[in-house]
């Protein structure tokens, strides 16, 4: 759908300072011009559509909006529908991941992070499985998310410049992003 993004707020729902309900996002968002303003599951995803009004990167008025007007400091990557559609579709780890909830989409804050990962996608992780695509890293975590040395080691090496969200959670984005809002 042209001009919908996809946004994904790191550590919005991590302590008490950082809390926002759901609800007042999705009215933040609105007063930032933005329409269609969906959200999903109580964890920082947002769809929302552009149409004319709004910048067009919808990620850095929210980061700084929601640290000027709502007090909550939160990192933001917004994708493009294109771009989530591509996310997806690049993930090629789908013949390793057994189970959706310990594969992880770690999508990248910053573009020119890519490089940092790639050095890491040619270790060898054991039973686990890391990838990467044009704006993520897929992390098959074998043994469970809070056991992943890959997730640690990216994060490291990132300076926390990833958020992820797990592959059951990326493919009802894209499906909110399908369907009508």
């Amino acid at each position: 759908m042209p001009g919908t993004h996809v946004v994904l707020l790191r550590g919005i729902n991590v302590g008490r300072a950082k809390r926002i309900s759901m609800a007042e996002l999705r009215t933040f968002v609105e007063s930032l011009g933005y329409t269609d303003v969906r959200t999903l599951l109580n964890s920082g995803n947002v769809v929302l559509t552009r149409r004319g009004k709004g910048p067009r990167d919808p990620g850095p008025a929210i980061e700084k909006g929601l640290a000027d007007s709502v007090g909550v400091s939160a990192r933001v990557v917004a994708l493009t529908a294109a771009e989530l559609a591509a996310v997806v579709a690049e993930n090629s780890l789908l013949d390793v991941a057994v189970d959706p909830a310990r594969l992880l989409v770690a999508v990248l804050l910053d573009a020119a992070d890519r490089a940092k990962v790639v050095p890491l996608t040619k270790k060898e992780w054991g039973d686990e499985a890391l990838a990467l695509g044009t704006h993520a890293a897929y992390i098959w975590c074998a043994n469970g998310i809070l056991e992943s040395k890959i997730l640690g080691t990216l994060d490291k090496a990132l300076g926390g410049g990833i958020t992820s969200r797990n592959w059951s959670t990326v493919t009802k984005l894209l499906a909110l992003v399908d369907s009508p809002g």
